[in-house]
Parts: C-alpha cells; structure tokens; sequence
C-alpha cells in the first residue's frame, strides 16, 4: 500500500533549478591583510580575492583602472599601422570605403561608430549588413562584387570576416583592398586581407585581448584621429558607441574593457548622440549615482527586463517559536516604475587611448563623495542592448545604423520607438519557441539527455533570428549545450549554439567542419548551417564531442558563489561597499551571496513568470524580513518553504524610499532537510516527537529507491512527502489519501519539528549521510 509512488503531477510541480552551487573557500586571513592595505571591509577584499586579486598591487589596478599604464595600441596589433595607413589613403585620394557589418548590437554599434569617425574625417564611406534571413553572418561573395561594381576600393568588416576567407579572396581578385576587424576565434587559415586585426591574434597577457568587435573599431577609429590630429569632438560619441556594444555583446569587463566601460557609463546619460538620448528616454532607463540601484527589475539571463519587485525594509519582527505558522501578511505594495532620466553633472571628457599619469603612492579605494551620476551595465544588458539586438534579430539593422549616426532628434525618436515595437514583438516570439522548443525536448529527448549530454533541436517555422535566445534559456533550464536551428528550406538548416562553461562551442563545431556548411563563433556560442540530410550525423557528432569533455556533474548549471551572508549583514552600508567593485558583467560578476535555511513566508507570481517572495531569517530570537524577486521562475511556484538561498543585492526606490532586496539565482533545499533522506542505515530513520501538545512518530522509508518523510498522528493518519516535492499525500492509505501542498504553513511547519527530531536522533546515533554534496 505504501509502495504506490506519488502521482506523476506531483512531480511535475516539484522542480527547483537545477544548479550546482560553487562556494568560493573563504580566506579569511588574507581578506584582512588585504582590507587595510586599500582601505575598504574585508567582505570586499574576500570579493577580490574570488576574482584572483590577492595583491594590493591588483586591487590598485582593478579598483582604479585610471591608474594603469596602457601599452600603445600600435605596438599591441601587428597590424595596426597598415590599418591606419589604408584608411589614411583613402581619405586623401577620396577612393570609395565600404564597411560589412553585422546584424547584432556588436557589429552595429562597430557600423555606427566607424560610420561616423570616418565620415567626420571626410571619408567617402557607405555600408553593407548581410541579410540575416537570406545570407546569414558575415561578408559574403555577392556584398564583395556589390561593392566593386559600386566602385569601392577598400572594404573593411566589423565584428566578421575572419573566418571569410573565400569572399575576402574574391575581393583581392578584384583589386578591392581589405581590412579585416573581428575578435571571433581564429579558424585554421586566415583570410587573405592587406590587414587583420583581431585581439585573439594579440599576447594573452595584453589587456586589449578582452575587447569585442565593437573593442576593435575603436582602437581603430581613435588611432586614425589620432593620425589626422583630428580627435575634437569624436572622442566622446565613439566611447559611448563601444560602451553600448561591449556590453551589449557580453564582453569581458577586464583590462581596457573596464577602464572604458567605466567612463562610456558615466557619459551616456548626457549623451549628445541623438539616436542615445532617443533609446534611453523610450527605455525607461534612469541614471543613478554611483552605487544606486535602479528601479524596476532585470528580465533574467538572456531576456528583457520585467517588472521589478517592490523592496522591503530589513524589519526586525518579534519572534515566533519555530514550529508556528507565520501570520498573514499584508499584500505587498505595487511595483515600482523607473522615472523620466535625470540629468547628470557634466564631466570633463578623459583622453581616448592614452594612459593618464602614474600614481605615485596608491590613494585610498573609497567611493566618492558625492558620486557622480552613471548608468550600469544592466542598464545596457538589460533595457538598450535588447532594443538594439531585437532589430538585428526580426528587423531591418538600417534602423539601428540610422539611429545612432543621424543629429537629428525626430528620426532618432522615430527610429527608437521603431526598436521598442520590435523589441516587443521578439519578445512575444521567444516565448512562443521557448515553449515549444521545452515541449519538444521533454517528449524527445529527456530521457537521453544524460547520456547524450547535449541537446540539438531542429523544427520548421521558427524565426533564426531569435533561436540564439531560446538556446540561452535552454542551457538555463537543462543545464547542457545546446544547438538549435530550423529549416531555412527543405534541404538547408541554420542555426545557433550556446555551451556551458566545460566545453567549447566553437572546437564543437570544428569537429563537425566536414558535416556542416558555415560556421564560426568562440567558446561561448556560435553560428552554423548544414544540409539537412545531415541532420543525424551531426547530432551523432556532437554527442561523442559532448561526451569527450563532459562528465555527468557537468550537467547542472553552475552557479558561482562569493560567501555567505545573514539578513542582519544585509544594508545600504554593505550595498554601497560593493560599488567599488562595478562595472560588473562578464569576468566581473555581480557578488553572489547565500543564506542557510530561510523561511518563505509569502510568495506570488508577477508579471511573465516572475516570483515576487518574502524572506525571513531567526537570528538570536530576531526575525528579518527581505523582499526577493526571481525571474521567469514560475516553473518553480510554490517555493518550499525552507529553503536556502543564492542571491545578488539590488537597490529598489519607491515612492521616495529606497530599500535594499533580493535578486534570487539560486535556491536548493537546506542542507539538514536534504541530507536527512540520504542516510546509510540498513533500517528507517525513525523518531517520536511533540507538536502543538500532540503525539507523532516519524520516519525515512524507501519508495521504489525514492526517499520519502513519513508521519503519523495517533488516529493513524499519515503525511507522506518527498524531498523536492510541494504536493504530498494525507490519508490512511495511499489509496485513500488527497493530495495536499506541503509547502502550505500547517504542513510545512509540522514537516520541520519532524526533520528536526530525526536531525536529533541521526546525530546522537552517528548515522553516515551517504552523499553530503547533494545538489
């Protein structure tokens, strides 16, 4: 009777992420040392530490990118001066230049910035973006003989080309010069272009290896100021161009990328680009002081901001005894919406690529006062990026390459409002793949998946220009790389890749070279074709590829974590010390924190598929209250009600008040609740105990090799749950039982005095836990 399992729905409701949590090991001793010698909190220094900064000679460097000594780009890119001196020609004989661009934020806002620099120094210069839908990524053969017939003499690609070597041959047939700007990986021949640059073929060591397309225009464009003693004025349009791409595109935010991102930030809400100041004001997005947060919300990984969550103060309340339900709470306040943009103090514009002067003794790391006004990179990530990435994904990138080269402010109005309407519609359409591409997978592939350890998804009808995003929220949810694509005809597949940190998207691809049609990308993420009688091998392909670098507990995604922190630690203090850590993003992350067996004591969905909850932590008798908000994690509602917690902090304002809240990335079950089902004991776990005055026995049984808590009241009556599930059984028997939501206060808090009596008797017994690191 006891052996019936649970019914099937019950485990669909069950899900948590399916993470794998890193803690960084704690260097206490080091964090101290390091603490007094840059004058900021240990919990900082513990942070730098995390990011392999363990010298205050480091910290000086990553804290005050300012202060370091740049190498000159020219002597970093072998062939740089070639580049310069080209594009020098033919501005003095007034010979024809012509930029290939590309279809996402990097290679347009590369478009935009060259288009302008080149133009402002009396460039005869015009433009070509290969059709997404019909071309694909990158220079092809018919833009190369489109440009001669036009009369071009020297072409030069942004954010491609480097894997182009059949069209840039072509070009050199027909006397067309070419200069290739990329930072993809480098394919086993290059192309035959008069000059190449592409940080991948620069010292690992240098700090410009980090920069993106975008990275590379812009060394490009300033050094060819810098040539023509033409700098007044350029400077400052081309640092925000570069700031919007290199974040938009996910670079790395370390070495220049830093330094620059820094400043672009700073200068962008006072923009003088009209196709700017149009973006942030349709955006919504506000400039804040340094180490204010913003208001509203961030759509999660690979998706457009949603609604925010209303931030709660840090309240003490009184405590209740541990066992007892919580008491209703009142409905939380409505969500917050981001104010008109503010305008900031001006700010003396910094020289371009030349390195200020050294400093002699390192002056202490603390923030400003007061702070100057800034956007963030989540500002970017977040709320431009996506405006400028959804036109290139559905639309027409001439809006784009229009909105950020025009001065003047009704077109850039009207060709912002133009990326808002597409950005809405590539929305709509992402959560219409994603939910198909999730329903194909589970019908097709899941019970595979670990041993095929990579998901390729292939279906007609989906739009290629939003399949990278749907791939993105696929890693997310399975936790293994993912190709996806659809039929561009009958006998043609295109598609895109997104990896996990353990293999390599690209060398992935290259295993593939002789199955596939073209293809280019770097660790992270890729592009490919092929014909689709090939389907199958390549799916073959990539599962011994996947299987060559990945083990099994490669598969959950991982979340990396800084170090654990209570509610009581939780203020503006601690918010306003981690500011001197920005701008965070790729190679830089935000700071993640965890807190031990946290109460949810109120929790509702908001929005598409948000989870707006109510946090709370008993500390010495002393209740805390935090507000948290989780995007698109509807699969996971109704959260247990104890639970652990990985989050990062985020600032909130409100009619006036601004409260400190919580950014949820991760949550798993708490550790004395799990581990308590894994025990090596040849017989049940059991335990007798007291609640509410009433007598109950309890126990750990196996179900068909599922581990299951069991208690029983003294009219027999038995509650049946299993780790990870929010619906259990109450009933006398299986047969006979109802399915109920343990994670319901009357449930949840009898289902905690029973773990805590078999927490009791496993310790003073000395039973073994079999596997300590579950989840």
């Amino acid at each position: 009777m006891l052996n019936r399992p649970l019914p099937e729905r019950s485990q669909i409701r069950r899900r948590l992420p399916n993470q794998r949590w890193q803690i960084y090991p704690q260097k206490t001793d080091l964090a101290e040392k390091l603490a007094v010698s840059i004058h900021l909190s240990p919990i900082i220094s513990q942070l730098l530490i995390n990011r392999g900064i363990e010298t205050p000679a480091q910290a000086q460097a990553f804290l005050e990118p300012e202060s370091i000594v740049l190498p000159p780009p020219l002597e970093e890119f072998p062939d740089l001066a070639m580049s310069v001196e080209l594009l020098h020609e033919a501005i003095a004989s007034q010979s024809k230049i012509a930029i290939c661009g590309d279809y996402d934020a990097d290679g347009m806002t590369s478009t935009a910035l060259l288009l302008r620099s080149l133009r402002a120094l009396g460039a005869r210069v015009d433009y070509a973006i290969p059709s997404r839908m019909h071309e694909g990524y990158g220079i092809n053969k018919r833009i190369v003989e489109e440009f001669h017939s036009e009369g071009v003499k020297l072409i030069l690609t942004v954010d491609n080309g480097i894997s182009a070597y059949e069209p840039i041959a072509r070009a050199r047939e027909l006397g067309v010069k070419v200069i290739v700007t990329d930072h993809h990986d480098i394919p086993q021949q290059l192309p035959p272009a008069d000059a190449i640059l592409n940080p991948k073929l620069i010292a690992e060591s240098s700090p410009y290896r980090g920069v993106a397309g975008v990275g590379v225009a812009y060394i490009l464009a300033v050094c060819l100021a810098q040539q023509l003693g033409e700098t007044r004025g350029l400077i400052q349009p081309m640092l925000e161009l570069f700031t919007l791409g290199t974040i938009a595109d996910l670079a790395p935010l370390t070495g220049v990328n830093r330094r620059w991102v820094k400043r672009g930030l700073k200068h962008l809400p006072k923009s003088k680009l009209p196709g700017v100041q149009a973006l942030i004001q349709i955006a919504g997005v506000q400039a804040k002081h340094d180490g204010k947060g913003r208001q509203g919300g961030q759509g999660g990984q690979g998706g457009q901001g949603g609604q925010g969550g209303q931030g709660g103060n840090i309240a003490t309340l009184s405590t209740p005894s541990p066992l007892s339900t919580p008491s209703p709470l009142s409905p939380p306040s409505p969500l917050s919406t981001p104010s008109p943009l503010s305008t900031p103090s001006p700010l003396s514009p910094p020289s371009p690529l030349s390195p200020p002067s050294p400093l002699s003794t390192p002056s202490p790391l603390s923030p400003p006062s007061p702070p100057p006004k800034s956007l963030k990179p989540e500002d970017i990530g977040f709320r431009l990026g996506p405006r400028i990435n959804a036109v290139g994904r559905i639309g027409d990138p001439q809006t784009v390459i229009d909105l950020l080269t025009t001065d003047d402010m009704g077109v850039a109005l009207t060709r912002a409002m133009q990326c808002e309407q597409t950005n809405t519609s590539r929305q709509q359409m992402c959560e219409e793949i994603e939910q198909e591409a999730i329903a194909y997978v589970e019908s097709e592939f899941i019970a595979s998946l670990p041993q095929d350890r990579v998901l390729l998804v292939i279906q007609p009808e989906w739009h290629h220009g939003v399949i990278g995003i749907v791939a993105s929220r696929l890693v997310e949810r399975y936790g293994v790389p993912v190709f996806i694509g659809t039929y561009e005809d009958e006998t043609h597949i295109r598609g895109s890749a997104r990896g996990i940190p353990e293999f390599h998207v690209f060398e992935a691809l290259e295993y593939c070279r002789d199955l596939l049609g073209k293809f280019g990308g770097h660790k992270a993420a890729g592009g490919f074709s092929l014909p689709a009688e090939n389907l199958e091998l390549v799916r073959s392909r990539l599962i011994d590829f996947a299987n060559q670098c990945l083990e099994p507990q490669h598969l959950k995604p991982l979340l990396k974590i800084d170090a654990q922190a209570n509610f009581n630690q939780i203020n503006h203090q601690l918010f306003q010390q981690l500011n001197a850590l920005h701008p965070c993003g790729i190679d830089n992350p935000d700071p993640v924190f965890w807190t031990a067996n946290v109460q949810v004591i109120e929790q509702q969905t908001i929005g598409k598929g948000h989870i707006k909850v109510t946090l709370a932590q008993t500390i010495n008798d002393k209740q805390y209250t935090i507000k948290a908000i989780a995007w698109r994690w509807r699969d996971y509602y109704p959260l247990p009600q104890r639970v652990d917690i990985a989050y990062k902090l985020r600032e909130n304002t409100f009619n006036g008040n601004t409260t400190i809240e919580l950014e949820l990335v991760g949550v798993r079950l708490t550790k004395a609740s799990s581990q308590i089902f894994y025990t090596a004991s040849p017989n049940p776990l059991k335990a007798t105990f007291e609640y509410n005055q009433r007598q109950y026995t309890c126990g750990i049984y196996q179900n068909n090799s599922f581990p299951e808590l069991r208690i029983k009241n003294s009219e027999g009556k038995i509650l049946v749950m299993q780790p990870e599930r929010t619906i259990g059984l109450l009933g006398t028997s299986r047969e006979a039982a109802i399915e109920v939501d343990v994670s319901q206060p009357q449930y949840d808090s009898i289902i905690q005095a029973a773990l805590q009596a078999l927490s009791y008797i496993q310790q003073n017994s000395g039973v073994r836990i079999q596997n300590p690191e579950l989840r």
